[in-house]
């Protein structure tokens, strides 16, 4: 060892020592180096700290990134990458000993956000933050906070968990919290309200959330110096038309702006053409698949003389209700013929505000402008790819191995953490068309060479990386050793791998 560190930038000399040097193929090291490079900028390293709880904890986000599924396949992962010389364990673990480490993290979680937090310096927003809420479905019956409750995910008769995650205005998580299943979303808002207050220190701030989180009581509940930016309801649209506090003519393609002196806000008008011509289309779908039952009802009802016209009636207006079109559509029968009946008027009053929006704010005209205010609306988007990320995409927060409470809070902030290396890795590898995915995928195919001098300790030695890998570290800004001290850190899953690997068993 004394030599590879005297010779550390020509150790291929060591190839000479034929008799004392064995080489022999190692862990794969590119994907989880660079992982770990982008959570040391990041400052998750710093946040979670260096002792064996902390670099257990942040094993499991770069494990989440490389590679999405259950303690124990971070614990394999381990095995296959050259983790424990990588994040320098002192000593083995186990998969039990990373459900004890959720816990672990669940327990941290306040200082660990408020490190974070602090770490980004001026760079983070301070007086911007977007908050939106989401729910994930459990395949299990037990988990702490499974219940049923508005189903984002289509998944009918599937328990649920709802996670709400803050983001600053940049789109960069700063706090995620897990609430049972059947909490309303206006109910998650009041605990992030004393985070920003008081885990972060802001003083003067703008929550922007959707409609339906922000609404009448949760404003009340805001401290002197916080505002809002929200969106209405077209129930409450219209129920300003007829108040005459705005008119329909004030929507357009252009932002329009209203003050009502009188509640002290502002709406932010705007007609959305795309939109519009999307809801326009949707109706018409909806109508033609009506239209193309009632041609099956009526070739039904015309081969089968026994067959009651009532029950088909039934059964197209139980569609029509389902996809919600029954205020201007209607279905007939004359004789044994179904047809269908348009209301017009009906149907006019329903696409009247197709693609039309309001945004409403108490920020001060004086302040901040129109194009502002819908500016950081539309920055909730940024939310809304942080939870196509963490539960579809890519980091699959489902399926939740886990049930208690302080592991299911430990498992959720991992794939948040791991969702912050995930967005850095997106941007520094947006004009290289590759996918985090993908880039990581293909960095794993960097492996080491383990070379053990005869009587003394072995080292990790790196291979220089082909060109293609080269460039996603170079757009990174990762450099990658010329070789790495390596001894064995016994890493045991405790469990044997089944002939067919199930991931989707709740474990």
């Amino acid at each position: 060892m004394k030599y590879a560190l005297k010779n550390k930038h020509n150790l291929g000399d060591l190839i000479n020592l034929k008799e004392d040097v064995s080489l022999e193929q190692g862990a794969s090291i590119g994907a989880v180096w660079a992982v770990y490079q982008v959570a040391k900028r990041l400052g998750i390293e710093k946040a979670l700290g260096c002792d064996q709880s902390g670099k257990l904890a942040l094993w499991q986000v770069i494990a989440r990134v490389l590679d999405q599924g259950s303690r124990l396949s971070a614990v394999r992962l381990a095995r296959e990458h050259a983790a424990g010389d990588v994040l320098s364990f002192a000593e083995g673990f186990s998969k039990d000993d990373l459900y004890v480490n959720l816990g672990w993290i669940s327990a941290h979680q306040e200082d660990i956000e408020r490190r974070l937090f602090s770490f980004r310096g001026l760079s983070a927003s301070r007086d911007v933050f977007l908050y939106d809420v989401t729910s994930s479905y459990l395949e299990g019956e037990d988990n702490y906070f499974s219940a049923y409750g508005y189903n984002r995910n289509g998944k009918k008769g599937k328990k649920q968990i709802v996670i709400g995650l803050l983001c600053d205005g940049n789109g960069d998580p700063v706090s995620v919290e897990v609430f049972p299943g059947n909490t309303q979303d206006m109910k998650t808002f009041s605990s992030h309200i004393q985070k920003i207050r008081g885990r972060f220190g802001c003083e003067r701030v703008t929550f922007v959330g959707d409609r339906g989180m922000i609404k009448t009581p949760q404003i009340k509940e805001l401290p002197e110096d916080f505002h809002y930016i929200t969106a209405i309801t077209k129930a409450q649209i219209d129920a300003l038309i007829r108040q005459g506090v705005i008119q329909m003519d004030l929507f357009d393609v252009e932002l329009c702006e209203v003050e009502d002196n009188e509640e002290g806000v502002r709406y932010i008008l705007k007609r959305n053409p795309v939109r519009a011509r999307e809801i326009e289309n949707n109706r018409l779908a909806k109508r033609q698949r009506i239209e193309a039952a009632i041609c099956k009802k009526n070739d039904y009802l015309a081969a089968h003389e026994r067959a009651r016209v009532s029950t088909a009636v039934d059964n197209i207006e139980a569609m029509i209700r389902n996809l919600k079109i029954d205020s201007w559509l209607k279905v007939q029968s004359d004789q044994r013929m179904l047809s269908l009946s348009i209301d017009e008027t009906a149907l006019e009053e329903n696409s009247r505000l197709d693609g039309c929006y309001a945004i409403k704010t108490d920020l001060p005209k004086s302040a901040v402008s129109k194009e502002v205010v819908h500016g950081r609306y539309k920055d909730l988007a940024l939310v809304e790819l942080a939870f196509r990320t963490c539960k579809q995409s890519f980091l699959e927060v489902r399926p939740v191995y886990v049930r208690k409470e302080e592991t299911t809070r430990g498992h959720v902030l991992v794939v948040m953490l791991a969702y912050m290396i995930v967005k850095q890795l997106r941007s520094a590898w947006a004009d290289s068309d590759v996918t985090p995915e993908e880039g990581v995928k293909k960095l794993a195919s960097l492996t080491c060479t383990k070379m053990e001098i005869k009587n003394m300790a072995s080292c990790w030695k790196i291979p220089r990386p082909r060109k293609e890998l080269k460039e996603l570290l170079d757009a990174l800004g990762v450099i990658m050793p010329l070789a790495l001290p390596h001894k064995d850190i016994n890493v045991d899953t405790r469990k044997k791998l089944p002939n067919r690997r199930k991931r989707n068993i709740v474990k």
